[in-house]
């Protein structure tokens, strides 16, 4: 062996100090190595390898988790985009490392040169690792890089739904450190259960699961257990946080983990039950079944863990007895487990492929209230989320939520279901507020409950209650990012300006690019701070609708008195109508900053005409606080019912 100095393969520097090891998946800095999980440590490998080069989030998505898989691949892939920045401390507005190329994916710009050799007494002495970590055995990282293997695929799947690199790094700013109690109950999370089929496109099943397991330990007794709702525990799925980690950020004292195998027609279950305060396991249990047991499985579950911690709980009721549960029923349950996948990821194209697996669901079990449930809320949110307006979404969702009930008077998703629409459809106040009551009283867990009823007190402009309800939300969601923006649209609507936009800087902590968080360009128009406007608006544009963005930048220009740049924004959103109709109050709004107030009040007439959904914020609304000394205005408030 000689002593002189010996190259090793694929090490790389880039910026003053820092060095990318492939072979040993490292990255240092100065020598020392920096902490980075492995989903962005492979993005930053791949946009290493490709330096120069635009990668595409198909790129990423396909390299890292393989094809034709369900998985929330854009919350992945934004949260390891972050953490990376975070580790080269980048700045996603200047970068010097990796640069965002709007709707089209990432590209890496520092300049790269081959590290400077590495003495052999360095590799003899272990001050240099040249094997793959020890989770990557079997593979080397290069093989793994260039032809993944299923097994691999698999592992990283566990590793990588949901955003949970940004979770660690800003879920505090959201979830206040509350003791572990919400009101005296007893607190407890369901952690994702692990997917075990070596089928990544089985994930549905395990995330299933999970919200099931939330929903019949919700149930079980909401008056004395707590139990975290699905949004906040999702942030955990592959991840290796300690319980009491977990139990601090959740503020939660048990928590279920398990697991499921799912082998043909039959499926393992594995699951425990934890204390957090001192990771003492109170039981743990092995369950074999035929797939169509498995609604009855998680009642038999869900008693066990209330059997054992009776002492606590106190009397509970007893779970509902799924035992006879037919195939047919049991592919309309597996159907609509891929329908709440769909849902969960709240986009419009996600929407529609949520209602297509519903129907199915319902096709194969016209019963299923649950279905019938997850249909309306399906319907309901795809008019919220699309700029177009299309009444019989509201028709439609009005008719699924009606039948649900009909099927099942005790479910309390499709009271609020019923609530959000009659609210937004009808602006009948006063049978949203029963329904929402309802559906709290049917279930106190039940997270969507609180955070839709919070909006609906907003928009009457009852504040107070409307963040106290906001705060039940959060405490039985803490990592729920819409909970979070909401709650900010809360102190927007109330003119308490500076609270919003730290609200939604810190949500933009946790995911730059997190939608609802685009009202912030509102907040800092109303404090003046027109650049900053201007500058988010455009910061969102790729995430927004073309209508959308043309409004906004319309309303801001005309407000800061840039009348010509404002006018030819409007000109581009009438054109935008003219080819396909938009929602008339984002026209309205646009006419608004201008301060040309006949013009926004027709368009806003238009939009009562065609029953659009965002007319619920007419009385809190800043944008038409100019308006609100006009007969015109009052009267369309009052045939909203929204006068005092």
């Amino acid at each position: 062996m000689t002593s002189g100095p010996v190259r090793v393969q694929d090490t790389v520097r880039f910026g003053e100090d820092f060095e990318l090891d492939f072979q040993s998946y490292k990255l240092r800095r100065d020598g020392r190595v920096l902490k980075l999980e492995r989903i962005p440590m492979e993005m930053l490998l791949l946009l290493v390898e490709q330096r120069s080069q635009i990668v595409s989030r198909e790129q990423i998505a396909e390299r890292i988790w393989g094809k034709d898989v369900f998985l929330d691949t854009d919350n992945s892939i934004n949260g390891a985009i972050r953490k990376i920045r975070q580790v080269l401390r980048d700045d996603p507005e200047q970068p010097r490392f990796i640069q965002t190329i709007t709707g089209q994916g990432y590209r890496f710009i520092a300049p790269v040169v081959e590290a400077d050799p590495i003495p052999t007494q360095a590799l003899e002495s272990g001050l240099v690792q040249t094997s793959p970590p020890k989770e990557a055995e079997g593979a080397t990282a290069s093989q793994a890089r260039s032809n993944p293997v299923p097994q691999q695929k698999t592992w990283l799947v566990y590793v990588a739904l949901a955003a949970a690199l940004t979770v660690f790094l800003g879920g505090w700013v959201l979830s206040a450190r509350a003791p572990r109690s919400i009101n005296g109950k007893v607190t407890l999370a369901v952690l994702p259960f692990e997917n075990l089929t070596g089928n990544p496109s089985e994930d549905y099943l395990s995330d299933g699961l999970t919200e099931e397991m939330i929903t019949q330990l919700g149930n079980l007794d909401p008056q004395h257990l707590a139990v975290i709702a699905r949004t906040s525990v999702m942030h955990y799925k592959g991840t290796h946080a300690s319980l009491d980690q977990i139990g601090r950020e959740l503020a939660v004292e048990y928590v279920i983990e398990g697991s499921v195998r799912r082998d043909g027609k039959n499926v393992r279950v594995t699951a425990q039950l934890i204390q957090t305060t001192n990771q003492t396991h109170v039981w743990a249990r092995q369950y074999d079944r035929e797939l169509t047991g498995l609604l009855s499985l998680q009642g038999e579950i869900a008693q066990e863990v209330a059997d054992e911690i009776q002492l606590t709980l106190g009397d509970h009721k007893s779970i509902a007895d799924h035992s006879a549960v037919s195939a047919q029923n049991y592919e309309a349950y597996d159907l609509c487990l891929k329908g709440q996948y769909f849902f969960n990821k709240r986009t419009a194209a996600d929407f529609q492929e949520s209602i297509d697996y519903f129907q199915q669901a319902i096709a194969k079990d016209p019963n299923s209230a649950r279905a019938y449930a997850g249909l309306a809320d399906s319907y309901a949110l795809l008019g919220t989320y699309s700029t177009q307006s299309q009444p019989e979404f509201m028709a439609n969702a009005r008719a699924a939520a009606l039948h649900a009930l009909q099927l099942d008077e005790s479910l309390p998703e499709a009271h609020t279901a019923l609530a959000l629409i009659v609210q937004n459809h009808d602006w009948d106040w006063q049978t949203a507020e029963k329904e929402f009551r309802r559906a709290i009283e049917l279930n106190p867990n039940y997270a969507t409950a609180h955070h839709w009823y919070a909006e609906h007190l907003m928009w009457r402009g009852r504040f107070d209650e409307a963040l106290q309800e906001s705060e039940r939300a959060r405490q039985l969601d803490p990592l729920s990012l819409i909970i979070a923006a909401d709650n900010g649209a809360i102190l927007y609507f109330s003119r308490q300006y500076d609270r919003a936009i730290q609200k939604w800087k810190s949500v933009r902590e946790m995911d730059l690019d997190f939608l609802r968080a685009h009202l912030i360009v509102g907040a800092y128009l109303e404090k003046g701070m027109f650049a900053e406007a201007l500058a988010n608006n455009e910061w969102f544009r790729p995430k927004i609708s073309a209508a959308s963005y043309w409004s906004w930048r319309a309303y801001i220009q005309g407000r800061a008195g840039h009348t010509e740049d404002a006018h030819r924004a409007l000109n581009e959103l009438l054109r935008l109508n003219s080819h396909t109709p938009v929602d008339p109050i984002v026209i309205a709004q646009a006419y608004a900053g201008l301060g040309e107030k006949k013009e926004a009040l027709v368009w806003l007439e238009k939009a009562y005409a065609q029953r659009s959904d965002e007319l619920v914020s007419l009385r809190v609304n800043p944008a038409y606080d100019p308006l609100r000394g006009e007969p015109r205005f009052q009267e369309q408030l009052r045939r909203l019912r929204l006068q005092d």
